[in-house]
């Protein structure tokens, strides 16, 4: 299986860090997530009920016409290849990699696009997945050109799908009210924003014909009954949504401008996340990690995403962490100059 962010257990263990001194920044979860109240003994008793209220919120918090949950977006990822004949699928690099996976895993002709060739590329592709804002570069586009890309490839019997795991600090980009058009797919998820990953719930946004065909192939009770739950009362709590919006909106731009104090500009990213390209980034991540603070390797291309510390505490370790950074690496070119010498 692929690697993610959080494998902090990893870390401990290879950096001989206790697990609970450790700042993991590597996941892109919002820190602070909905807080879970106690849930009724009911719906551990019980199989998961359809009719619970679910669909009915996550239908008014996405403004769309259907919804089908999953057990996170990762089930639709593994499901959606499997509705389709094997064609040609355009995708941006980098980009998260499950979606790239899964449509090769089963048949499909996976190539890159940039977003400058996507619009001279349609008349080859059967589906173009993008992720908005894409991760880890925080790419975004207007609805107006998203919606005319699903258009042209609609006429041809095509697909545009859509993962806007990262779309809830600013949902009017959103592509969910037009997921009742034929061949445009959504995935939202409540892992990041409401920073409910350990729920694994997802919702699919598409037209009823479609989301009949994915439901028959993921079978009954997709998601638990505690789940459903708590992703209700999570999606029906607009007081918090709009307060915590507000809050991660601010955050982002506070890391991007700590990062940049410290000459890691960042090249994108969200409110959640911050994502820049660097030589070092290898030596970057480990000497971070050194000093407990995890972040997100990646490798093609050599660059570090951030995610955000939860307490003002952990904002000062950080801070002070990459003092740290720079004083190393300021040392270890005074030294190199010296060799030259």
């Amino acid at each position: 299986m692929l690697r993610h962010g959080g494998n902090l257990r990893q870390a401990a263990e290879q950096y001989g860090i206790p697990l609970e001194q450790w700042l993991d920044l590597s996941t892109g979860i919002n820190p602070n997530g909905w807080p879970v109240p106690p849930i009724s003994s009911a719906c551990w008793l019980h199989l998961p009920q359809d009719d619970d209220g679910l669909e009915a919120a996550a239908r008014q918090y996405y403004q769309a016409s259907q919804v089908l949950p999953v057990a996170g977006s990762q089930a639709a990822i593994q499901c959606l290849p499997l509705l389709r004949p094997c064609g040609t699928v355009g995708m941006l690099s980098p980009a998260y990699a499950e979606h790239a996976y899964s449509w090769s895993r089963y048949g499909h002709t996976v190539v890159n696009v940039t977003e400058e060739d996507i619009a001279s590329r349609l008349t080859e592709l059967d589906v173009l997945l993008l992720v908005h804002p894409n991760n880890p570069t925080g790419q975004t586009y207007s609805a107006e050109q998203l919606l005319d890309w699903h258009h042209k490839l609609d006429e041809q019997g095509g697909w545009l799908v859509v993962d806007e795991a990262f779309m809830d600090t600013i949902p009017d980009q959103s592509l969910a009210p037009f997921t009742d058009r034929p061949g445009l797919i959504v995935l939202r998820s409540l892992g990041k924003f409401f920073g409910l990953a350990g729920a694994r719930c997802g919702f699919v946004l598409a037209e009823s014909l479609l989301l009949d065909r994915l439901r028959e192939l993921l079978g009954p009770w997709t998601l638990s009954g505690p789940s459903r739950e708590v992703a209700r009362r999570a999606l029906n709590d607009v007081a918090w949504q709009e307060t915590t919006r507000k809050s991660l909106l601010g955050q982002g731009k506070r890391l991007q401008q700590l990062l940049n104090c410290y000459s890691l500009k960042a090249d994108g990213g969200t409110s959640l996340f911050q994502w820049l390209q660097h030589p070092q980034a290898l030596m970057i991540h480990t000497a971070l990690a050194k000093q407990g603070i995890w972040t997100r390797y990646f490798e093609h291309p050599q660059s570090l995403r951030f995610g955000l510390p939860a307490t003002e505490a952990q904002w000062q370790v950080l801070q002070q962490a990459l003092q740290q950074l720079m004083n190393d690496l300021i040392r270890r070119e005074e030294m190199d100059e010296t060799l030259v010498l």
